[in-house]
């Protein structure tokens, strides 16, 4: 891919080839890629069997991605997670034996059935990117991202993920129940064999790094900053909000913007380009107070009527 220009057909093959297994969520499979291409992290809430797990592998084969995944049950320890030394007889470090979080794209699937200090094992390498075992400091590969799965809460064995860690993920989605047809074409398409394994390699881990510098040179105009501000200030005004989204927040919606703009094939943002993504970006950083739940408030009412109040700019 040459960095002189941005790649529209490059994005559309990808999300073509994925398509070709997870049926009927082509949404998804565009608010994922362009989470991937912003060096965010995705959180999918739903309900077992869903094609979660099928989502992650299709994106690690078609993109070239190392993929590990590990199921969290109330006994993965952190050190399943991030790795661990091994001590010599003479009480030294020795070797150390890597974690599955040391790949390119790691499935934490179904999160939310560890303990809390298991799931703070992941806040290191989703901020920066390094993992700390025994006081030394490792470099995971890039391009990373994590996509974890959770159940929805209140399930059983579950356990609420805290505001830190819900902060790390930059969007969260659901990915829900095929519709008729889609169903259909899914039980003809794994009829005998998997759809998996016909899937191809579409681009690189160079191509990938390179599809994330372009995409950090988006040109974003002052008055397109001023309204995404705005944005965000609303949902710490609103009369329905405990808790506004942080400064992370911020960060996360123009970083998801500017990937938006650039699998449109643009350079520039547009206010729709923040519009698109903005619920997906703040659900899980927004607590409502109990009045919300009292006049049948939800986060997606909260949502759209930010929306609404605020106003676009005009980009000529």
């Amino acid at each position: 891919m040459e960095d002189k220009m941005l790649n529209f057909e490059i994005t559309q093959d990808i999300m073509k080839e994925v398509n070709k297994t997870v049926i009927g969520k082509e949404n998804i499979v565009r608010k994922v890629l362009t989470a991937i291409i912003a060096k965010g992290h995705i959180l999918i809430e739903d309900i077992p069997g869903v094609g979660k797990t099928t989502l992650a592998l299709a994106f690690s084969k078609v993109m070239n991605l190392e993929y590990n995944r590990l199921q969290f049950t109330p006994d993965v320890l952190s050190t399943d997670v991030i790795g661990y030394h091994v001590i010599t007889r003479d009480g030294e470090l020795g070797d150390y034996k890597q974690g599955p979080v040391v790949c390119n794209l790691f499935l934490a699937d179904e999160i939310n059935r560890t303990s809390s200090k298991t799931q703070s094992a992941l806040l290191e390498v989703m901020e920066e990117g390094s993992v700390t075992v025994d006081g030394i400091t490792m470099q995971v590969p890039k391009p990373f991202t994590v996509i974890a799965t959770q159940n929805p809460v209140g399930s059983i064995g579950t356990h609420m993920l805290p505001e830190s860690q819900l902060d790390r993920f930059m969007i969260r989605l659901s990915m829900g129940y095929p519709d008729v047809a889609g169903e259909i074409r899914m039980l003809k398409d794994r009829n005998g064999e998997n759809p998996l394994s016909k899937m191809k390699e579409v681009v690189s881990r160079e191509d990938i790094l390179t599809m994330q510098q372009q995409a950090e040179k988006i040109y974003v105009n002052d008055s397109i900053y001023e309204y995404l501000v705005k944005l965000i200030l609303m949902t710490r005004r609103d009369p329905y909000v405990e808790l506004g989204v942080s400064p992370r927040g911020s960060i996360a919606l123009l970083n998801m913007a500017k990937a938006n703009a650039y699998i449109n094939g643009r350079d520039f943002l547009v206010p729709d380009d923040i519009r698109s993504i903005f619920y997906d970006i703040i659900s899980h950083r927004i607590i409502l107070k109990p009045e919300a739940r009292v006049n049948n408030v939800s986060l997606e009412q909260v949502s759209k009527g930010i929306l609404k109040q605020v106003q676009a700019p005009k980009i000529g």
